[in-house]
Formats: structure tokens, sequence, C-alpha cells
């Protein structure tokens, strides 16, 4: 009788490596931070550095604007000024090209 599969757990995705270099006082203050927060130097280094990248990326996509900025960038979305010459002119070409792409396909 042939010996029974056993299923093999599933490890998560390939872990990657970052080598780092830093002065003695920021090792010194991470260490006692992970200690601290009872994680090893790895898992808070790696946490503190997964938070901060995800703030980075929200902060580059979000836009806050308070005060007199908030009521300058809403006035210019109600009340935009007419477009210019050059706007009007890459309007017109954008048009034109536009239409021959449309030749072209039909």
């Amino acid at each position: 009788m042939p010996a029974a599969k056993t299923k093999k757990a599933k490890r998560p995705g390939k872990m990657e490596r970052i080598d780092l270099r830093l002065r003695s006082d920021q090792k010194d203050r991470i260490e006692t931070a992970a200690y601290l927060r009872g994680l090893s130097i790895s898992d808070f280094v790696v946490q503190s550095a997964d938070e901060a990248a995800k703030k980075a990326i929200k902060d580059h996509g979000v836009w806050t604007l308070r005060g007199e900025d908030a009521k300058a960038f809403i006035e210019m979305i109600t009340n935009p000024p007419p477009p210019g010459a050059r706007l009007k002119k890459a309007f017109k070409q954008y048009v034109e090209e536009k239409k021959l792409r449309e030749r072209k396909t039909n």
C-alpha cells in the first residue's frame, strides 16, 4: 500500500533582504524601541519601515488643503479662467489628430 501523501504547509511569498548601515546611536535607539515593543530588531525595523512606506505612498496621492489654499483651489475649480491661446491651439491640434486616427481606423 502506498504511503499517504501529506500536505506541505504553504510558505508565504519569497522573503527578501535589505542590508542597512546606520550609526551606533541609531542602532541603540532601534534596539531599545524593539525591546520595549517586545519585538525582534528585524521585526521592529520591518514593521516601522512598512508603516512609513504606506504613509509616504498615501501622502503622495492625497492632498490636504486648509484655509486660504483650500478656498483658492475651490475657486479655480468652480470658476476657471477662460482658455488661453496655447490651450486653444493644443485642443485644436488634438481634435485634428483624433480625426486623422479615426479616418485611418475606418
